[in-house]
């Protein structure tokens, strides 16, 4: 059934939430570089969040089952908070360290807690739209986060302890919503059957089926992967292959947060029509993109492209959601472990396909990095295929 209040709440979580990550993802960096920190050391302290979040996730993932959603969330939701305040007191590079270390755990516990809970409140045939929302959200404030970053530290001369606090404020800000609107763990926990022989218990019975997670956690980080494979290197893209001033690769960025919107739209053609189909524009909008990258390095093309590239975006994300609400609902009871791992496999992917499109472009050139992206997005929907042909060929209730 599904739950308005307690969406409205997570939906308020994820734009606060990510309107104080894009204040941190601005001005991390170069608090790093101030602290007198070289490129690759700052290349570790932002991928250290991502790393430690990775390992955790299948861990912690079966802890937010125990603990509970709602509580799990909370949690995560004060040692983010945290975080901002460890920045005002940071002086050393060792402290960046340790704090993108307590980032990653309390994504480790944040997200499965989160994705579970809007899985659980979005409905059975409204979980692409509970997702997509939720995203849309999310996008928007990051954009916003990081130029509201801009603008603070502007105003303050480079002095980077408002910034922090500011971002302290509003990580803990939609832990309010969270208590007030979201039930109680005991109010939506789903109780395991016992078996009966003879009229008698013998306790818990397992699910009658467990999902295949580990491959479709594989079809996480194959999505995410081709999603990703560009994001980091683009503004060199923009700027050395197509020649763009940065004033123009700057305003690129603008094109995200207006398709974002489009996620809702997405998100009711997966509830309504065809999940097969959304995932499969997100395929061609990769590959489409890197190929106009490619053939045609100019303003209007690289345009294009970005605009090709965040439509697919946001149609993958309430199709991965509507997806992964689907093989968590196998095994109500352990959501949170589900949840776990394929986030994890998604965050590996969006960790692995940077790395790749680097070595890629330092070994091989622009174009090698450019079909090497769309050489995963076939590969990425070859996958999709063979997933729906084991679905369908699987017996009925099995993942």
């Amino acid at each position: 059934m599904r739950r308005p209040g307690p969406l409205c709440a997570l939906v308020c979580e994820g734009f606060s939430s990510r309107l104080a990550f894009g204040l941190l993802s601005f001005a991390v960096p170069l608090y790093a570089r101030e602290l007198g920190m070289s490129i690759a050391e700052i290349g570790l302290v932002v991928s250290l969040e991502s790393i430690v979040a990775i390992l955790l996730k299948p861990a912690l993932g079966r802890l937010v089952d125990r603990a509970g959603l709602r509580r799990s969330l909370l949690i995560g939701l004060v040692l983010r908070s945290i975080i901002g305040l460890g920045y005002v007191l940071a002086t050393l590079p060792w402290q960046l360290y340790a704090i993108e270390s307590i980032h990653g755990a309390s994504d480790a516990v944040r997200d499965p807690a989160v994705n579970a809970l809007i899985a659980e409140n979005g409905g059975k045939k409204a979980a692409a739209s509970a997702f997509a929302w939720y995203q849309t959200a999310k996008t928007t404030a990051g954009a916003a986060g990081k130029s509201i970053a801009g603008v603070l530290l502007t105003w303050t001369a480079g002095t980077f302890d408002l910034t922090f606090a500011v971002a302290f404020a509003l990580s803990l800000l939609p832990a309010l919503p969270v208590l007030l609107l979201v039930p109680r763990d005991s109010a939506v926990a789903h109780p395991v059957p016992a078996v009966e022989t003879n009229g008698a218990s013998r306790g818990p019975a397992p699910p009658a089926t467990r999902p295949a997670v580990a491959r479709y956690a594989g079809f996480g980080f194959l999505v995410a992967g081709t999603s990703s494979m560009l994001t980091s290197l683009f503004p060199i893209l923009a700027t050395e292959y197509a020649h763009l001033t940065p004033a123009q690769a700057g305003a690129l960025y603008l094109v995200t947060p207006a398709l974002a919107f489009t996620g809702p739209l997405w998100g009711w053609l997966v509830d309504r029509g065809s999940r097969s189909l959304v995932l499969a524009v997100r395929s061609i909008a990769n590959a489409g993109s890197a190929l106009i990258y490619l053939f045609a390095p100019s303003l209007a093309g690289i345009w294009i492209g970005t605009s090709l590239d965040d439509l697919g975006k946001a149609a993958y994300r309430p199709a991965w959601g509507s997806l992964m609400a689907d093989i968590s609902s196998q095994d109500p009871s352990g959501r949170g472990r589900t949840m776990g791992y394929l986030t994890a496999g998604e965050d590996a992917g969006g960790a692995v396909a940077p790395l790749l499109a680097s070595l890629l472009w330092t070994g091989f050139g622009v174009p090698a990095a450019l079909l090497g992206r769309v050489g995963l997005a076939l590969v990425t929907e070859a996958y999709a295929m063979w997933l729906a042909h084991r679905a369908a060929g699987a017996p009925s209730g099995s993942g």
